[in-house]
Formats: C-alpha cells, sequence, structure tokens
C-alpha cells in the first residue's frame, strides 16, 4: 500500500521552482514525489503536462515508470484505456498527461516545453541534459539523488540561487518499508562510508568504491562474441543473476540476462534454453553442486566456478584489470557496480573484503570472467579457443 509518509508530507511543503531531494536508500523520494505529481496533476483545472525523465529507458521501466502504474493501480486510478504503451503517456481525466522518457533520447530532451519535470536520479545525468529540460518547465522540477558525492546540483545550483528547495531523506522518514529492510540498512552501520551516504543520507564520497570506470553501452555490437554466462544463484531472498560476457576489441561488454527472485533449478534450465545461443558455457556458483547437477540434466552447458582460499579477492583483482563495459539495459548490473564497496572498520579504514548483500549480478559476471583467466588452474576452460568461435547475438 503506498500509504502517505513522513518523506510525502516533508516534500509536500517545497513550494520552490527546483526542488531537490537527496536521501539514503530506501527513503521513498521517488514514490512519494511520483503522489504529489499524480495529486498536482489530478487537481488541474486546465489540462498540464508532466515529464519523468531518468538515464536510459531500461531504468525508467523498472523504476519510475514501474512505481507510477503500481501508485495508480494501489489507488484505483489506473485505467489501461488512458495509457499510451507507445509513447508511455498517461492522460488523466483532466486531461493532464504524465509522460515518461529517458535522457539519452536528444530529441525528447530538447523538444516541446511542459509544465513539471521530474528527474530521477538526477546525479547519472549530465548538467547539459538538465538545463535543457529546465529552461523548457514552466512551473517547477523535481530532482532526486543519493548523495555519494557532489554533482552539478550542489556545484550550479545549491547556495547559488533563491528559488531552490532542498530536503534530505533517510529510510527513517519511509514508514512503509518492511522491519527486514530497516534491519537489512541498519546492519550496515559500521561501515561508516557507506551509513553516511545510504543510510543517514548525507553527502559524502563514497570511498572503497571496489570498481570504476566501466562504460554504459546502447547495446552489443554485432561483431562481440559471447564467450561465457555467469550465474549466481537465489531463490526466496535473493534474485538469481545470469549475465552475459563477449568479448569485443580487447575487452569485455556485459549484458544482463536475468536478475529474479523465486527462480527454481528448471525454471532457470528454461530461460538458458530460451536465451540466444543457449549452449554457451555458463559458469556457476559452486555452493550449489546439486543446482549445478539440475541444471546439467536439462541438456545445459555448466560447470562451477573454481573457489578456494582468497578466491574472492582474486576474482575481484582479474575483474579490476578488464576492460569492462555494460549495456544500458543492465539496469541491476550497474545499481550494483556503483554501489559495490569494500567493508571498512569502525574508524573507517578501509578492509579488503566486499560488502555482501549487493553483488548478484557482479558475483555472476565475476564467475563468467575468472573462467577466462589464462592464469587459473583449471584444465577444462580454454579460453583461447573459445574466442575463436564466432557468436552471434
Amino acid at each position: 500500500m503506498y500509504a502517505l509518509t513522513t518523506a510525502t508530507s516533508k516534500l509536500a511543503r517545497c513550494r520552490k521552482r527546483i526542488r531537490g531531494v537527496a536521501g539514503g536508500t530506501s527513503a521513498g523520494k521517488t514514490i512519494s514525489i511520483e503522489q504529489l505529481l499524480i495529486d498536482d496533476a489530478q487537481s488541474d483545472t486546465s489540462p498540464t503536462l508532466t515529464s519523468i525523465v531518468s538515464e536510459s529507458f531500461p531504468h525508467l521501466k523498472r523504476g519510475a515508470m514501474r512505481d507510477f502504474k503500481s501508485i495508480m493501480q494501489d489507488h484505483g486510478y489506473w485505467k489501461d484505456a488512458q495509457w499510451n504503451a507507445t509513447d508511455c503517456v498517461y492522460t488523466l481525466e483532466t486531461g493532464s498527461k504524465i509522460e515518461f522518457f529517458s535522457a539519452d533520447q536528444p530529441s525528447k530532451v530538447r523538444g516541446p516545453r511542459r509544465d513539471r519535470l521530474f528527474v530521477n536520479e538526477g546525479n547519472n545525468i549530465p548538467w547539459e541534459t538538465w538545463d535543457q529540460l529546465l529552461v523548457r518547465t514552466k512551473e517547477y522540477a523535481w530532482v532526486d539523488w543519493n548523495p555519494t558525492n557532489e554533482f552539478w546540483f550542489y556545484e550550479q545550483i545549491l547556495n547559488k540561487r533563491d528559488d531552490v528547495d532542498f530536503v534530505t531523506l533517510t529510510y527513517l522518514d519511509n514508514e512503509a518499508l518492511d522491519k527486514s529492510i530497516v534491519a537489512d540498512i541498519e546492519a550496515h552501520k559500521n561501515n561508516k562510508n557507506w551509513w553516511r551516504v545510504y543510510g543517514e543520507g548525507l553527502l559524502g564520497e563514497v570511498e572503497g568504491r571496489i570498481y570504476k570506470d566501466w562504460a554504459i553501452v546502447d547495446e552489443v555490437p554485432h561483431t562481440a562474441r559471447l564467450v561465457r554466462r555467469g550465474l549466481d544463484f537465489g531463490y526466496s531472498q535473493d534474485p538469481a543473476a545470469i549475465v552475459d560476457v563477449y568479448y569485443h576489441d580487447g575487452g569485455y561488454i556485459l549484458d544482463e540476462q536475468l536478475y529474479q527472485k523465486g527462480m527454481g533449478n528448471q525454471a532457470l534450465a528454461e530461460f538458458v534454453q530460451n536465451l540466444n545461443s543457449p549452449q554457451t558455457l555458463i559458469i556457476a556458483d559452486s555452493a550449489e553442486p546439486k543446482s549445478i547437477d539440475e541444471i546439467k540434466m536439462h541438456g545445459i552447458n555448466i560447470l562451477p566456478a573454481t573457489k578456494g582460499p582468497g578466491s574472492i579477492t582474486q576474482r575481484i583483482s582479474f575483474v579490476q584489470e578488464q576492460r569492462i563495459s555494460m549495456t544500458k539495459r543492465s539496469i541491476n548490473l550497474i545499481r550494483e557496480y556503483r554501489n559495490y564497496l569494500w567493508k571498512t572498520d569502525r574508524d573507517g579504514h578501509i578492509l579488503t573484503i566486499p560488502e555482501d548483500g549487493n553483488d548478484h549480478a557482479l558475483d555472476a559476471l565475476g564467475y563468467a570472467l575468472q573462467s577466462l583467466n589464462v592464469k587459473t588452474d583449471i584444465k577444462v576452460y580454454k579460453p583461447e579457443a573459445m574466442l575463436r568461435r564466432k557468436y552471434r547475438r
């Protein structure tokens, strides 16, 4: 149930043209902003246009767009006939429209004017994109983000204009959270860097990021060769993750295929059978040999990852050495990449132990990439032969 929360009440008091919302994880930023936008659109006496924007369409579709539909359905407002799935526009009974598009669509960014704007996770879009959107917005503009580091809002807007509201939210402002999620968040209190940003919602430079400088690409080039699949098992608590690894021009391109809870072994096998190049070698978490055997019985080409003392840091070290790109549709992988940290001790010193729980897709790609390491002491893996084979998407 999308009930009103402290987060919603705090944001409802914003009245200025630019409304910036920094917040920790699960603070209810996006849902609260969308609830207020829906309320304004339903109260219009003449039709308006609201634009909701984020960095890519896959991110938008699985984030703000899905939240919008859930809010509308939960309150009994949603009507299929009023949703234009082609243009991603919902028309309310007042005649007001709420549209969704991504920041990587230049024609949309520089397109017609609007009345209201919401840029979701604004720290992931360029200043120029925000500026183009804002100058075409008549009434007001929301922007939200996790305050991992300074970006254009702090550099160009905050304390430089007098038409800015700035609100910080935390998980404590979101009373709708399950107790289990609250417990998971508070389990990170000993990691000072993580806690400052994601627990307290305060600006910080998240130190100890494990992976950096990965690129995001539109899609896998036709000339890339599919050389491995990585699989990390999950079920009720954690998602199963499958990541395809392509070799291209001296580097690797990662393409997320699956990130879903509740997938049993038969369902996983059937999912793989329906992928392109279903006989591509899968490297899976060796902690579940029974699952590997059951999937193999369905004719899937699957082997366990190599593990041992220090294997996690070795795998991370090998991945760090590679030139990596990710497809923009790999939104869970991108999220994990941006938030994968080394643990810290109580004094904030960085340890060479990765944080658990935000690494399902990263583990999957790690298993796959590590199997391509010619230094790995596994005779069965022959990356040179795999790279000579021609794969197509």
